[in-house]
């Protein structure tokens, strides 16, 4: 091990502590990474790790831990308990990181997508730990209900171009909800209207992925979520990041308090532009980028978007592997 256990308060003064690498980017994933036992072979042998889930127990008034140990997935899996969960775990696993020493250094940047946002605005100082557990729990009671007042879905549209997707959005009804790569767009709407853009799509060469969601988040359907999440936002104790923090809706580095709260005020019905915000890294004369979090969905889209970058994926069973030396 690198270093000593360290409380969950510490993550982000553990994470600046290292030395900075000025071509490393972190990256830390979003809903739909969560997973029945994520974190639970962490939590026994990682004592820093264990705090984690502990601290957020506390936090939150819940046993969370439990849910992301033994489930019932159709619990975790809810928008309210997943997006917690997913927070969590991945502080969990960049906490051992530093401890088992399999991350080095500090990045020059951080991102995540979606509800990863979160994860980054934590490591980068910019939030403490235990109020981005409140305000993602909050966001994603809060979209859930939105979802579940004004019914809406999502469907992944590949094998054409963002114009093209933006396009076929225009004649149907239906927003862009995640520019994943190019190749790759999330459009969302009430489900009529994600069908037809769906048809569209396959008329002209393309093909519409259903996604398995509750509601058509980061388009307009989540207004009432935006409007009662704002002022919650508004009251969050919120600092300048010690290390960058890529927005979603912007795609362009956070620097002040200001810009982090801008940016998470819309980003709840604003699209998540995260191919640009990895060629916007990539322009910043990023070359490694290291995904910390439960699964490796980013990890499996970036080798496909940017193969100029590096990308390593850093998830519980690789710190597991540190730790044992396997």
């Amino acid at each position: 091990m690198s270093s000593a256990p360290f409380p969950a308060r510490q993550i982000s003064e553990a994470l600046l502590a290292l030395p900075q690498d000025t071509r490393l980017a972190i990256v830390f994933p979003g809903q739909g990474s969560q997973k029945v036992g994520m974190g639970k072979q962490l939590r026994y042998s990682n004592p820093s790790a264990a705090g984690v889930y502990e601290f957020a127990d506390v936090a939150l008034g819940v046993p969370l831990s439990d849910l992301c140990f033994s489930g019932p997935e159709d619990t975790l899996t809810h928008t309210a308990n997943a997006q917690p969960a997913i927070l969590t775990t991945s502080l969990a696993i960049l906490a051992a990181a530093i401890v088992t020493g399999n991350l080095t250094s500090s990045p020059a940047y951080v991102a995540g997508h979606s509800l990863g946002q979160y994860t980054a605005l934590v490591a980068a100082g910019s939030i403490a730990p235990d109020e981005a557990l409140r305000l993602v729990s909050q966001r994603g009671r809060l979209m859930a209900e939105a979802g579940a007042v004004r019914r809406g879905t999502l469907a992944a549209i590949v094998g054409m171009d963002a114009e093209t997707v933006e396009d076929i959005c225009r004649q149907s009804g239906a927003e862009v909800a995640n520019y994943n790569a190019p190749g790759q767009t999330v459009i969302g709407g009430e489900p009529g209207t994600v069908e037809r853009a769906c048809l569209l799509a396959k008329e002209r060469g393309g093909r519409g992925i259903p996604v398995n969601v509750s509601g058509a988040f980061h388009t307009s359907l989540m207004s009432s979520a935006a409007e009662e999440f704002g002022p919650k936002i508004e009251g969050a104790h919120i600092s300048d990041p010690a290390i960058a923090v890529v927005g979603n809706v912007s795609a362009h580095p956070l620097l002040t308090a200001e810009d982090v709260r801008a940016d998470l005020m819309c980003q709840v019905v604003s699209p998540v532009r995260w191919y640009q915000s990895m060629n916007m890294l990539e322009d910043a004369g990023v070359t490694k980028v290291i995904e910390i979090g439960p699964g490796r969905i980013l990890t499996a889209q970036l080798k496909r978007s940017n193969p100029g970058l590096e990308v390593v994926s850093l998830d519980e069973d690789a710190v597991l592997k540190a730790e044992t030396g396997v």
